[in-house]
Formats: C-alpha cells, structure tokens, sequence
C-alpha cells in the first residue's frame, strides 16, 4: 500500500497553488503577529516620538512626551556603520587567485567588473536602500530587502551624421538594459518559516504588501505578469506601513510574492509545463505572485542560474536560533521606558505647581459664572473674597527627578553604545587611557555589527547582483566565479580613534625611519577629505628617492670606501713594520752574547775570544760571587746576634724588676 507522506501538507488548504501558498502565509503571519507584531511597533513610535495610548504608564499619566534617547542611538548606529560602508567611495572589492595563475585577461575583467558594478549601483540608488535597510535592523533587529531586477529605458544626448555627412543631427538616444534594485521590506510584510534561522533554510519566504495599481497594470502589459483581472484591495492595519495614518483607502493591490519550494503538482495544476521543471522531488523551488490572495499572477520555477532566492536578510544583533535579530531599539527599550515615565512624571507634577489653582467656596459664588483664572479678570463673590477665595498649589518640584532623568539617559548609551551618547562618559575620564579603553569599548560593539552586516548582507547582495548581472547581461558582465569582499575599514569614530593612535605613534618615529612615511600615509588615509587622494600620492611621491641625490649618495659611499681601504692599507704598513723591529730586537737579542764575549774575551784585539783569559775571568767573576755571598751571611748572622743580645738584656732588665720589694703604704722607698 502507497502511502504519500507528503499529504499532510497539502490538505486543509484549496486544492491550487493560490490556496497553498495563502495558507502558508496564514500560518506565518500569524506567528509573527503572536510574538513580534506588538513589539515592533512599538519600536517604531519610540524611534519616531509618535505618542499612543498604549504607551501609558500609569491611568492618571497626562504628559505625551518621548525622550529622543533611543532615536538618537538608533541614528548614531546607523550613520557609523553606513559611513564604514560607502565612506570611502567604493563598496567591495573582487578577489581571484591571480598569483596563482596569472591571467591578464582576468585581472582585466576584475577591473572592469568592479567599476561596471560600482556605476550600475549608482544608478539603482543602492546606497539610501542599504540606508533604509539600516535603519529597520536597528529599529527591528532584522534587516531584509528583496533583490529586484527591472528593465529600465536609458536616455542619453547623442548626435549622428546626415545628408553623406555634411550636416550633423542631434537628439537623444533610448536603450533598454536591466538593472538590479534592492528594495527595502519591513518585518511586517516580511513572512518566513517559524522555524528557520535564515532565508536559505526556510521551505519559502513571502513579501506581502501594498502597491499602486499601475505597477501591477505595466508588469501585465510588458508580459511579466498574467493577463487577470485584479480588483482593489480593501485595508489591513496588518501589512500597513504606517497603521497610524488616516484615510488608507486607494487604489492599491495586495501582492503577495512566493519565494520557495511549492509542491509540483500543484505548479503544473497552475500552467506550468512539466518540461520546464528541471528539479526532481515533490518540491520545486519557484516564485509565486499573487494578487489580492487569490489571483496568481506569476507561477514559475526559480528563473535565476544560481536556484538563489532573491532576498537577503540579517541581524543587527544575533539572537540564537531565531530568524528576528535583536536591534538598538530593544537592547534601550527598559531604560527608555523609565526615562519616559520619569519625565513625564517630572512634567505632570510641573504642571501642578507651575500653574495656578484656586479653592473656592461654592454656596458663596454667583451661579451660572465659569471660575477661570486669568490675568485682569474679576472674580465676583457673595462675602468677603478673602473668605471664598484661596490660592491652592501641591508643593514644590522634587529637584532629584531631573538628575535621575539624567542617569536614566546613561543607560540607554551603555545599552545601546551609541557614540554620542557615550560622549558624557567618555569626558569623566580625562586620562588618554581611560578614553581609549572608553572608546575601544564602543568600537568593539559597532564592529560586531559591521561584520555580521557585511557577511550577511552585503556580500550576498553584491553576489547575487552579480549573478543576474551576467545571466541577464551577458554583453557588459562576462560570465566568471568571483569572490567578493567588502571594502568597508573603519566608521567615523573608529578612524578619529585610530588616527589617534597613529598620532601618539608617530611622536616617537624619527623623520628618517622608513616607518615615518607609512604612518604619516596611514593618518592621511583615515581623514574624510576631499583631496586625500592627492596627499596620500604626495606623501609616497615624497618616499621615492631622487635619482640625482641617489647618484651623489653613491658617489659618497664609494668615496668613503675607498678612504677605509686606504685606512686599511695604512694600518697594514704599520703592522708590518712593527713585525719587522719587532724581528730586529730578537735578532739584536741573540748576537748581544756573542758581543759581550768577543768583548772581554779578545784581549789581543784579533776578533777571537781568549780561551785563557775568558775563562780567568769568569773564575775571578765566580770568586767575587762567592766572596759577596759570604759576606752577606756574616753581615747577617752579626746582625741576628746582635738583635738576640739586646732581647736577652731587655729579657734580664724585666726579671729584676719583678723580683724587687714594692714600698709600703707611707714609707718611703729605700
């Protein structure tokens, strides 16, 4: 027995694919509205100042006022990692193994795809999309914008020759050429699988808005749409844009656009020929269009070459497990809240005691006579006035109220980071230190946004821009696999922080460490001017040397080599003159002997030593040598006895004093 497990997925809707997909949508609209919807909006008034009763904190609560703490760190998170992204002029870059594989023709194309992309994204206002784009992920948590490709007319001046050539006529010059656009979609319209972490994981996603009727009107007329008949769609607060507008009705169509697997029956059951379905399996990854929830007005399988959905989405801030991200808004909402209730508090109780209030005595006041209280008006009573009438007030404004408004702001900054709210902090600790650990702080918080924008966003963005660019385009974009990265540094605070630290490096780098150069061109690459370019080329025009003081360099070293060699050649004379006396004493040494002999020895003068005579002398030499030795001995044996005589008397000397009477105590000595 066959069993279709797949089934339970089609039944409980209409047997067609408008039915399935509504359903689908059904059940992730009601998730969302379970669990974000209320949130949300919410996030939306604080960041526009945009009072509701629902904001109430307390019944008796009078006072409409929103402090502009979470609108001010929303905006400074978005310009810093906005100014990170398109600060410097150029989006990404292209990268491709070339070093592996060198390829001229390659390089080529990189450089040519780069600047194509860059102009094409101009022309498509990519950048205030991406802006917008900031701005729902730091209001929601989640950023998503639907990559859109559309086949635009190009008017441009051109002139072309008539008449053989002797005259030349002017006019303008129409094309056609796609163009890829990033819309912008905010989480209300914005319809995923409960269940799924990204787009990529989920069985199909939905954009489920408002548009003007034309729209749809020019897509059924350029063929892009089927030819059914659509009529207007009535209001719903749930996919509006803004629910607090007035007066919503228009001529409008509700578009819901399917992007996802559909079961593949019903896909054929919609028009679709089972030749063109090249996947195998129940789903088939399509997109879906349909008008008012029950019109298809598209039905085919994924067109693009790369079977990529055409949305793209990320977090601000990663919540595990979650699709919906976490945003400024949320990180401030608690503080932002007690700011509110605190100031508001602050403002009705200014009220009470700013304004004046009278108690007066009823039975004692004229009927039918309003009691208001204004300058130069007269108050007419039955008695004394002083009796009826009595200024009444509720005290004085408590002066803590405004320092803890104060600190409560603080903590929306420490919440969110945003930098200017930081500021405050920032300049209680005057230390250089304590600044840059301040300011460390903030940048590690706004770079961890920066990355996961970037690798969730932009670059798949760009990829995918990319992808359609060449399917589509195939003339201006040759087809090739490329890596994109982004080429986003630092945001404006970021750069100030490190120009900073390049600074304080820099005072401790002499001018002629080649290391001063780099520095110097590291500053100058951070600073948002205009003709940065222009001094960045003159620092490292100013790094390359001169090719005449080059030469006169050289000329120096050769000069004082040749003087060192010369030095060297001096030194070596000298030592070999040295060696040279050096051998003549040694040889001096040896012959003195042979002097001296011939010297005492030759007593005939005939240049022979005198055997007889030399060796009386040296006999006569020996006996004097004796004769001295002995009389040293004597001299010093009379000298020892001499010394033992004078120790042997002072010895005697002693015993005898010892020996004689002491005197008697007064007696004379005898």
């Amino acid at each position: 027995m066959d069993i279709d497990i797949f089934q339970d997925n089609v039944e409980g809707h209409e047997e067609d694919l408008a039915g399935w997909v509504m359903g689908k949508c059904q059940e992730y609209r009601d998730h969302y509205e379970a669990n974000y919807s209320e949130r949300h909006e919410e996030y939306m008034r604080i960041y526009r100042n945009q009072w509701s009763n629902q904001d109430k904190e307390r019944e008796s609560e009078r006072s409409r006022l929103i402090a502009p703490a979470t609108a001010q760190a929303v905006e400074s998170n978005v310009a810093e990692v906005e100014e990170a992204t398109f600060g410097r002029g150029k989006i990404f870059d292209i990268k491709d193994n070339l070093e592996q594989q060198p390829n001229p023709q390659a390089a080529a194309n990189i450089g040519y795809i780069k600047k194509k992309l860059h102009e094409d994204f101009a022309l498509a206002r990519v950048r205030s999309a991406v802006a917008e784009v900031l701005v729902n992920a730091a209001v929601y948590g989640t950023g998503v914008a639907e990559v859109v490709i559309d086949e635009v007319k190009v008017r441009k001046p051109a002139s072309r020759p008539t008449m053989d050539g002797a005259m030349q006529e002017y006019g303008v010059e129409e094309s056609y050429r796609p163009v890829v656009k990033l819309n912008p979609v905010m989480p209300k319209n914005f319809l995923i699988d409960p269940y799924a972490t990204c787009v990529d994981e989920a069985l199909g996603c939905a954009i489920d808005e408002f548009v003007s009727r034309h729209i749809v009107e020019e897509l059924q007329e350029s063929g892009v749409y089927l030819q059914e008949y659509v009529g207007n769609a009535s209001a719903d607060e749930e996919i509006q844009v803004d629910p607090l507008q007035t007066n919503q009705e228009g001529d409008k169509v509700r578009l819901t656009k399917w992007y996802g697997k559909v079961p593949r029956d019903l896909l054929i059951d919609a028009g679709v020929e089972e030749e063109e379905i090249e996947e195998d399996g129940h789903y088939v990854e399509s997109i879906v269009v349909i008008g008012n929830e029950d019109v298809i007005l598209k039905a085919v399988p994924n067109p693009y070459m790369c079977q990529d959905r055409p949305v793209v989405a990320f977090q601000w801030d990663i919540v595990p497990s979650q699709f919906h991200g976490r945003g400024v808004c949320e990180k401030a909402y608690m503080s932002q809240k007690a700011l509110d209730a605190e100031l508001r508090a602050r403002i009705d109780a200014l009220a009470l005691t700013t304004h004046p209030m009278m108690a007066a005595d009823a039975t004692r006041m004229p009927r039918d006579k309003k009691l208001e209280i204004r300058p130069g008006r007269m108050l007419l009573t039955n008695g004394n006035p002083g009796e009826v009438l009595m200024p009444f007030n509720f005290g004085q404004l408590n002066a803590v109220t405004f320092q803890q408004g104060a600190q409560l702001q603080q903590m929306v900054s420490q919440a969110t980071g945003a930098a200017e709210a930081n500021a405050g902090m920032v300049q209680n600790d005057v230390t250089a230190a304590g600044q840059s650990m301040s300011q460390g702080a903030i940048i590690k918080r706004q770079k961890r946004t920066l990355v996961n924008f970037q690798e969730n966003f932009l670059i798949p963005f760009i990829r995918k821009a990319a992808y359609r660019y060449m399917q589509f385009d195939p003339e201006n974009y040759p087809v090739a696999d490329y890596t994109f990265s982004p080429f986003s540094s630092l945001g404006a605070m970021a750069r100030e922080y490190e120009v900073n630290q390049l600074s304080q490096i820099l005072q401790v780098i002499p001018p002629q460490s080649p290391a001063h150069g780099a520095i110097v061109k590291g500053i100058i690459d951070h600073l948002n001017v205009s003709n940065r370019e222009e001094l960045i080329a003159a620092v490292e025009a100013g790094n390359q040397p001169d090719p005449q003081a080059q030469q006169m360099q050289q000329q120096a070293q050769q000069m004082e080599m040749m003087v060192q060699q010369g030095q060297i050649e001096v030194l070596k004379s000298q030592a070999m003159e040295s060696a040279s006396r050096a051998k003549k004493y040694s040889t001096e040494a040896d012959l003195y002997p042979q002097e001296l002999s011939l010297k005492y020895g030759d007593m005939n003068q005939d240049g022979k030593a005198d055997e007889q005579a030399f060796t009386r002398k040296v006999k006569m030499a020996e006996l004097l040598l004796k004769e001295q030795e002995l009389q040293l001995k004597q001299d010093t044996t009379m000298v020892n006895a001499k010394a033992k005589a004078e120790a042997e008397i002072v010895g005697r000397l002693s015993e005898l004093e010892n020996q004689a009477p002491k005197p008697q105590d007064g007696l004379p000595p005898v």
